[in-house]
């Protein structure tokens, strides 16, 4: 639990270095404004998503058999990830330019706004194909502003972090990814005890709406952070180019850590809602194994950031990676025995071993570049792995479902590969976590 001496405490807050009271109320307030805006994000993710593979291939996707609708469903919650590595750049750069106050922010309006109004939209019955278009259009918005949350917010949480400190305050940001996905599947869960006329004629926009009203509680925590400063006559003019031009190693491999965890992500979090329901699980049993899940991952990323304080980041999110790979295998079985139990092991464990990864990303991936183009770096990389990973998981596992004659086989060899790409790119990534705040990004 020691640090060695010639480590920093925490840079920002050099006048208070060992008060412990001020930095758990730091660490509340952190929490507070990455964690908690990132929950929200997340759950207007895991809202639409799981919508897409409950609701939406029947209310604006109706002329194709189930399967297939919720194969077109999916490819619209992928578009928005096409938006999200142009949301990175542009909310990067002006978070390196100006401060990262503002574009956290706005990101939040903008994600709570976007969901509020496809609650209000009309269904294929209403308006024909306009529905589909305007509902596509509104994933678009949200995909923009997400590009640019996550990466904002977890800086917050590392940039305010005690020295020794980065992965569990990083970490926060994963934290928030598992109450938005609790919150969000538990709300639906609700909703599904609903007779399913109900929930077609009206239930499913309660989540978005409910999700367009809980971002001001994030606003408001926004408005009250602190302003940070930004050297405007040092900081370059464009960050993104000179992070390419001084970090390209870094920016192709953590686009490559990216791509593989988002890709085991949204196929673990999305499409296994898909495969139990394919496999004769109702409903309301498939969203209580997503909030077994939920719960089982906003436990253990706190934990697994804090892990790597202490072991090192690529030794758990390499570590994470592997053991997730040879689970999947299992997890199909496990879910298959229609054994309610067993099944709902599997939603843990699986989201236990993919919090592995994540506790340890925000931080691992923050720490490889240089504060005066920190936010544009980790977001354009962060976004576009997940653009070529998350945005095309589900429809991916659910057309290897479709061809293997709805078997698991070809899922878990895919979700394998995506392991394999994560663990590599892990390891070609310097080990950061013993280097001092100050000094990050410094070194090649």
């Amino acid at each position: 639990m020691s640090q060695a001496p010639s480590s920093p405490a925490t840079p920002l807050l050099p006048e208070q270095p060992r008060n412990l009271g001020a930095q758990a109320t730091t660490a509340v307030r952190t929490f507070f404004i990455s964690g908690f805006g990132t929950a929200l994000e997340f759950y207007d993710f895991i809202v639409y998503g799981l919508a897409a593979a409950l609701v939406f291939p029947t209310l604006f996707f109706p002329a194709t058999d189930r399967m297939t609708g919720t194969l077109v469903a999916f490819a619209a919650f992928g578009a928005g990830f096409i938006v999200r590595p142009l949301g990175g750049i542009v909310v990067g750069h002006f978070g390196d330019r100006i401060g990262r106050k503002s574009m956290l922010v706005m990101t939040l309006v903008l994600m709570g706004g976007s969901t509020f109004l496809i609650g209000c939209l009309p269904t294929y019955d209403n308006a024909g194909l306009l529905a589909p278009v305007l509902l596509v259009a509104l994933r678009l918005l949200q995909g923009f502003a997400a590009g640019g949350e996550w990466g904002g917010s977890a800086l917050f949480g590392i940039e305010n972090s005690p020295g020794n400190r980065r992965g569990l305050w990083g970490s926060f940001t994963s934290t928030g990814i598992g109450i938005g996905s609790l919150f969000g599947t538990g709300v639906f869960t609700v909703m599904t005890l609903l007779p399913e006329s109900e929930l077609l004629a009206w239930a499913w926009r309660v989540p978005f709406w409910l999700g367009g009203l809980l971002v001001l509680i994030g606003i408001i925590a926004r408005t009250r952070m602190p302003q940070d400063s930004v050297d405007r006559n040092h900081a370059p003019r464009v960050p993104l180019l000179a992070a390419i031009k001084r970090h390209p190693r870094q920016m192709f491999l953590a686009i490559g850590v990216a791509f593989g965890y988002n890709t085991i992500a949204y196929i673990g979090s999305l499409f296994t809602v898909t495969y139990t329901e394919e496999r004769g699980y109702t409903d309301t049993q498939s969203l209580l194994f997503q909030v077994a899940g939920s719960i089982a991952f906003m436990v253990a990323a706190p934990f697994m950031g804090l892990l790597s304080d202490k072991l090192g980041r690529k030794k758990v999110i390499a570590g994470g990676a592997v053991v997730y790979a040879a689970f999947f295998f299992l997890f199909f079985g496990l879910v298959d025995s229609q054994v309610i139990f067993l099944a709902t092991l599997a939603f843990v464990l699986v989201n236990v071993f993919m919090a592995m990864p994540q506790g340890c990303i925000p931080a691992f991936l923050g720490e490889q570049f240089s504060k005066d183009s920190r936010y544009s770096s980790i977001s354009a990389t962060y976004q576009t792995g997940a653009a070529l990973g998350g945005g095309t998981a589900a429809s991916i596992a659910t057309a290897l479902f479709i061809a293997f004659d709805r078997g698991s086989l070809g899922i878990a060899l895919y979700s394998g590969f995506a392991c394999l790409v994560l663990v590599l790119c892990t390891l070609g990534l310097k080990e950061t976590y013993k280097v001092p705040t100050t000094e990050l990004g410094e070194e090649q």
